[in-house]
């Protein structure tokens, strides 16, 4: 990879200016395009102009801002959850809540979830995610333990796969499960925009929390989570939250008063997803509605590049590993880019 790909000065797009080389660019999580959306943008100044820059005072300071409980409020209507808490990053987010109901049972982790969720380091599990949740479904009913804490990520976003939580429904219902999904690459995007916190299953037995963060579709430096009341004021109790600062508050005005640019772009994102899978010929792997194709041909990155295309394109699970390339779409996408895409790749 050409040196300059690690100095660039610009704002990611469509497209970047590399060197005075412009070159298409599908890559990145910003999926509905939110960094380079006119609209958002000024709901953000206009949020700047009413809250700052920045506030760096605790959400137990005796002086506060009510944005911060009305964008809480906003999140848990938007993605049908009891209640909300939103914190300054994904990863505060995930670790806040980890550690504070790790203690509620035995911790389990599902394959390839993300290290943020980590209470320390986990070793490599190589198992699918299909293996994973028989093997837990066992376990769990035929262990005398009553209390659980699961843990994994709403979907593999390398290799596209949305996971199905049902299978918990098979557990036995006088074992106590707390479920927390790491929906940070679903949020705003899959199930209609409304991530997978809906779709969890609803049972006595099973209590679900989702933590994202709002970086990636959302267009925000900040981090989310969705559970029950309960659940929350138990979050908003601990030191974590009580000792670290908040977001800004200006791209939680954006985030309050943009449901309609976010259902708009959400909607041009799926039309480019349509359009790339019916027309692209070339065999990939891609989950329906979700913006990322992976692509098991290992020459196609350098390929692309030839032609000014940027996709994702790197080693795994190491340095030594074979590349994987990934073709990410977005609503910043036109017609034109992508028609592009499909006749350079043949």
């Amino acid at each position: 990879m050409h040196p300059e790909f690690n100095l660039i000065s610009q704002p990611f797009s469509n497209t970047i200016n590399i060197g005075g080389i412009e070159y298409l660019y599908f890559s990145g999580t910003a999926y509905l395009g939110i960094p380079q959306n006119e609209d958002f943008i000024k709901l953000y100044i206009e949020g700047i102009k009413k809250f700052g820059l920045n506030n760096g005072t605790s959400r137990t300071n005796n002086i506060q801002l009510g944005i911060y409980d009305e964008a809480e409020k906003a999140a848990a209507k938007r993605f049908k959850s009891e209640d909300a808490l939103i914190t300054s990053s994904g990863y505060l987010a995930a670790q806040l809540t980890v550690k504070a109901l790790s203690g509620l049972g035995k911790v389990l982790y599902a394959p390839t979830t993300h290290p943020a969720l980590w209470l320390e380091n986990q070793p490599l599990n190589s198992k699918s995610f299909p293996e994973w949740k028989v093997e837990i479904t066992e376990l769990i009913n035929h262990s005398a333990e009553q209390n659980w804490v699961l843990v994994s990520n709403s979907m593999n976003n390398l290799f596209p796969e949305i996971y199905d939580f049902s299978f918990l429904e098979q557990v036995n219902p006088s074992k106590k499960i707390s479920l927390i999904v790491d929906d940070s690459h679903g949020i705003g995007v899959n199930n209609n925009g409304l991530g997978s916190f809906d779709n969890l299953p609803k049972k006595e037995n099973i209590n679900c929390v989702v933590v994202a963060s709002m970086a990636k579709a959302l267009g925000l430096d900040a981090g989310l989570v969705l559970g029950s009341r309960e659940i929350i004021r138990k979050l908003k109790r601990t030191n974590t939250f009580i000792g670290a600062s908040p977001p800004a508050a200006a791209g939680l005005y954006a985030f309050i008063n943009g449901a309609k640019i976010y259902n708009k772009a959400w909607n041009i994102l799926q039309e480019n997803i349509q359009l790339l899978s019916t027309k692209l010929k070339i065999e990939r792997k891609f989950e329906q509605g979700f913006p990322v194709f992976q692509i098991n041909k290992s020459s196609l990155a350098d390929r692309l590049l030839e032609s000014k295309i940027l996709i994702s394109s790197f080693p795994y699970p190491d340095v030594n590993g074979e590349a994987i390339n990934r073709i990410i779409l977005s609503s910043w996408h036109t017609e034109e880019d992508i028609s592009r895409l499909i006749a350079t790749i043949g």
